[in-house]
């Protein structure tokens, strides 16, 4: 049998993760489509994530192999990093600081990223972030946190300007 090696490994890596999801949703109520629960939205994510797997596994049967290629080191130790730095300073530092120092590590796993790019790719998901998680949803992440909390005081006028 001739199968794409490479698209098979994906589509079971995509299986596997959107069984875990699966697994996560146990204890958790699942409700209706009318009312759902707090296990729904991650189940359904979980079925479309095994669908999309599917679909990649089954594609790959009768088409050449093709090389794993040659993989970037580099960028995926930046690309693991970045969370990891995000989830530990948090709440330590806040919101915005967190998501900056994520962004900016995740931007440089490309060899073609600058630092100008990195710079308003930085500022611009920052921004983004806090007027979506903290003003928008109202996620309880204080925008600034521990050693920079008095540049809440700053930040709070400006968002108000903007009627956010």
């Amino acid at each position: 049998m001739q199968a794409n090696y490479r698209d098979v490994a994906a589509g079971g890596v995509f299986i596997a993760i959107a069984g875990l999801f699966a697994l996560g949703t146990l204890d958790l109520r699942i409700g209706t489509a009318l009312r759902m629960g707090p296990g729904y939205f991650p189940l359904v994510l979980a079925g479309v994530l095994a669908l999309i797997g599917a679909i990649i596994l089954i594609k790959a049967i009768g088409r050449p192999s093709a090389s794993f290629g040659e993989v970037s080191w580099r960028g995926s130790a930046l690309i693991l990093i970045a969370p990891i730095v995000f989830g530990l300073t948090v709440r330590w530092l806040g919101l915005a600081p967190s998501v900056a120092l994520a962004v900016l590590i995740a931007s440089f796993a490309s060899r073609r990223s600058t630092v100008k790019l990195a710079v308003i790719l930085t500022l611009t998901l920052t921004v983004f972030c806090v007027v979506v998680f903290q003003k928008m949803l109202g996620v309880p992440i204080p925008i600034f946190a521990g050693p920079l909390d008095s540049l809440n005081a700053v930040v709070a006028p400006v968002f108000a300007l903007f009627g956010v």
